[in-house]
């Protein structure tokens, strides 16, 4: 065992962050702590990494364990080059290597070799010292240097660049870039995902999955979670739950632990109102009261279950006024940059949206995809070449910094503000689904967390009916439950969708085709995110059993799998795939659709007749002639949705 926390308290005046939580961390554990914003997963990691003291509980660590922390955000300061930042994480092992320096500068002295003993014993302890020191991996500290910035995208710059000059950012990923280096036995991550793009995700991912120590990770992205993590800890209700597996396998075992609370709760429900129904028929009557007052003992006895209940989520979807056109964009030979004073970062871009498609635009952090998008969406000016939108397009934009909300407005007037034809209370309402309720809609949108302000912004969204929605970054400060309504929304969406994610589940669940930004153009690629991958191992292992020589946006000669350069260049079969997905997830949606509303009806009937059976109903002849017509009225219905969802299976 590394470390193990017993009953973490921790509260902040008095409102509880932590109650009794309880962690341990073997050797080679790798966590993933997850729970809403707000629930202290952050806290948490903070008192484990020792930053913070619980207000109660323990944390026992093994004797000279070496933690590593990575705060969420947590950049490097100070003005020291990204290389001096670097190998200051090899402290230990550059001491070794100054003095063997020192040693070698004494051999090469003739001074030295005059004493043929002590020169003997001076080569000895050379040749010891020398042998720790490549034991110690001293020999390959460059090497591990080059290949973790190349890793973490720092591939190109500088080693002399000062560390005062780089972004937010960029400082956080060198933070993280010096933590693999150092390799302590603990790493303590906190979101190290933000500011990656995904080749440095997928980098980051492989590393992780052969580093040697434990880890601890709170990230929301699910597609990491699930290629590094062996365990998921949830901090819910302010403890904690561990599940084993990674996040896929916690979300099924937290589905069938919640079914199985349910069904002990109700079964419990069922027992206990059997037992008083007895003792109220058998108290009274001297045959039988000595077993009603035995009856009535057990029931004092039984530990009532709470009832189950899920954590209340944002609730919203997205509607259109409108249909567009069948066109629904067209972009030619666009260039752009975000200011005037620097030059284009992305040239010959030409992509065409038609209604109904989801594109993702994907590409490395700094090609320009929001540059894009703010060009599309007539932010900034193109350099060079034209956008034109459809015919009977209105257009929704997320910006990923939220610059459109006024930090002085409160909740309820930013929302207001631009929508001031509708009453309040069906403002309130709005917002009341994106879990701003009470007094949180007097909160100024300049004091509100990450998450909160994209809830404002997706809440301004959804009241626009936009056909188009042009969404840069949405799941970014979004928990994971929050990402999962999102996606549901977005899935049932029938307007077309153009947005930038680095979220490869979200890529996976919304996107039909993807569009890869690149400097000199985009290569184009049908389907969801794991579909992209599979095209380019195929791409690859062509171009190797061809001996031909490629990059990612050189494009396939005749004979090669059907990536394609530029948007306007034919896709095989394409529109015949895209429709086809396209009706597939409209039967997909039908069909549940249907089996919810079944199991809805049956409920209600399932209920009603409970109630009729029940003594007080039973014998109240108008009451239960009330509830025998509300159960007819029903049935006639339930035959009606079975009838439509046989008619959709056999469409399957």
């Amino acid at each position: 065992m590394l470390l193990q926390a017993s009953g973490i308290h921790k509260y902040y005046g008095t409102t509880p962050v932590l109650t009794g939580v309880s962690i341990q961390v073997g050797e080679r554990d790798r966590i993933g702590l997850v729970g809403a914003n707000g629930a202290g997963k952050s806290t948490f990691l903070r008192i484990l990494a020792g930053e913070l003291q619980a207000d109660t509980g323990s944390v026992s660590k093994a004797k000279d364990l070496r933690i590593g922390y990575l705060a969420q955000n947590g950049g490097l300061q100070g003005h020291r080059t990204i290389m001096e930042e670097m190998t200051s994480a090899f402290g230990p092992l550059l001491e070794q290597e100054k003095a063997l320096q020192a040693m070698e500068t004494r051999i090469a002295d003739p001074a030295e070799q005059e004493d043929a003993v002590r020169y003997a014993s001076l080569l000895a302890q050379y040749s010891d010292l020398a042998e720790r020191f490549r034991e110690a991996g001293g020999y390959e500290m460059n090497n591990r240097i080059r290949s973790v910035l190349h890793g973490m995208g720092f591939g190109d710059f500088d080693p002399a660049t000062e560390v005062s000059s780089l972004s937010g950012g960029q400082r956080t990923r060198l933070a993280l870039a010096r933590l693999l280096l150092v390799q302590p036995d603990l790493l303590l991550l906190d979101e190290p995902t933000n500011h990656l793009d995904i080749d440095t995700l997928g980098w980051l991912e492989q590393y992780l999955r052969t580093y040697s120590g434990a880890m601890v990770i709170v990230s929301h992205d699910r597609y990491f979670l699930d290629a590094t993590v062996t365990a998921i800890v949830e901090i819910e209700r302010h403890t904690a739950t561990r599940y084993t597996g990674n996040y896929t396998r916690f979300m099924d075992l937290k589905a069938a632990d919640f079914a199985q609370k349910v069904k002990l709760f109700e079964q419990q429900r069922k027992e206990i109102a059997r037992m008083e129904e007895f003792v109220q028929r058998n108290i009274a009557r001297a045959s039988t009261t000595r077993r009603a007052q035995s009856r009535r003992n057990a029931l004092e006895r039984i530990e009532r279950l709470e009832k189950p209940g899920a954590l209340r989520g944002a609730s919203f979807s997205f509607t259109t006024e409108r249909r567009s056109g069948k066109d629904v964009l067209q972009v030619y030979d666009a260039s752009a940059a975000p200011s005037p004073n620097m030059p284009p970062l992305f040239r010959e871009v030409s992509l065409e949206v038609k209604r109904g498609e989801r594109l993702a635009l994907l590409g490395p952090n700094g090609v320009g995809k929001t540059t894009l998008l703010r060009a599309l969406v007539g932010s900034l000016e193109l350099r060079s070449g034209s956008i034109r939108w459809g015919a009977g397009v209105s257009l929704g934009y997320y910006d990923q910094e939220q610059r459109e909300l006024n930090p002085g407005n409160t909740v309820l007037e930013e929302v207001w503000s631009s929508y001031p034809h509708k009453a309040e209370a069906e403002i309130r309402t709005v917002l009341g689904n994106f879990l701003f309720s009470g007094d949180d809609v007097k909160k100024t949108v300049g004091s509100l967390s990450g998450g909160e302000k994209a809830r404002v912004a997706l809440s301004k969204l959804m009241l626009k009916q936009a056909n188009v929605l042009v969404l840069d970054e949405p799941t970014n400060h979004l928990d994971l439950m929050s990402r999962e309504v999102l996606e549901a929304a977005l899935e049932e969406y029938d307007g077309t969708l153009l947005f930038v994610s680095h979220d490869r589940y979200f890529l996976n669940r919304i996107a039909d085709r993807i569009v890869e930004l690149h400097p000199g153009g985009t290569v184009n690629y049908l389907g969801n995110y794991d579909d992209l991958l599979q095209k380019k191992r195929e791409l690859a292992e062509w171009d190797a059993g061809s001996g031909s020589i490629g990059g990612p946006s050189a494009r396939p000669s005749s004979g090669a799998p059907d990536a394609s350069t530029g948007s306007s260049a034919p896709v095989t079969d394409y529109a015949a795939e895209k429709q086809a997905k396209r009706e597939e997830r409209a039967r997909t949606r039908k069909r549940e659709q249907a089996e919810e509303e079944i199991a809805r009806l049956e409920a209600e009937i399932a209920a009603l007749e409970e109630q009729m059976a029940s003594p007080e109903v039973s014998t109240d002849y108008v009451l239960l002639r009330e509830k025998q017509t509300q159960a007819d009225a029903l049935r006639p219905k339930l035959e009606e949705a079975y009838a439509a969802w046989e008619a959709l299976m056999d469409q399957a």
